[in-house]
């Protein structure tokens, strides 16, 4: 009787030990499963987040790049919509000045993004360098001319908006 007792017990032991290890593997996987589900969150985030990013500077350079005499209000309008900070304050001084001028020489601007890239960002500013080329056309030059622009963009976040605060033409 004692032998059986002590082989019954020797079992539940062993089967205390494997629910224990069972266990432990559980809440090993649930925490791994869990790291990896934030990890692959916050990559989905910081993706969308790029994103937002492109498409605000791909649009800040286009209204940057597309200005026509015929309805120039509404282009300046267009680009002071997505500024911010000094950009912002910068053009819009000067927004009287350049109706003049482009109504003055008919000028068109037909603009059009080829690349852009972000060469930083965080989750309330960032950097993003374009490459954008337009076609414009002018009481000097009816035929149009062609011209190239290598933009770096300082955007921050306002509001839920990617806004550009700073234009510099490079390269």
């Amino acid at each position: 009787m004692t032998r059986v007792l002590l082989t019954h017990a020797a079992r539940l032991l062993r089967h205390r030990g494997t629910v224990a290890v069972l266990a432990v593997l559980a809440a090993v996987l649930t925490a791994a499963s869990g790291w990896l589900g934030l990890r692959l969150y916050e990559r989905h985030e910081a993706d969308r987040r790029n994103q937002d990013i492109l498409a605000a500077a791909r649009q800040s350079a286009l209204n940057f790049t597309s200005l026509d005499y015929r309805h120039y209000g509404q282009d300046s309008e267009n680009v002071l919509r997505g500024a911010t900070g000094e950009f912002k304050k910068q053009f819009a001084a000067q927004t009287k000045e350049l109706t003049k001028i482009v109504a003055d020489n008919k000028s068109v601007s037909e603009g059009q993004v080829l690349d852009a890239g972000i060469a930083r960002a965080d989750e309330r500013s960032a950097r993003v360098l374009v490459v954008a080329d337009s076609k414009v056309t002018n009481v000097s030059a009816p035929g149009g001319t062609s011209r190239n622009y290598r933009l770096q963009l300082d955007l921050v976040l306002e509001d839920g908006h990617w806004l550009t605060s700073n234009v510099e033409f490079v390269g």
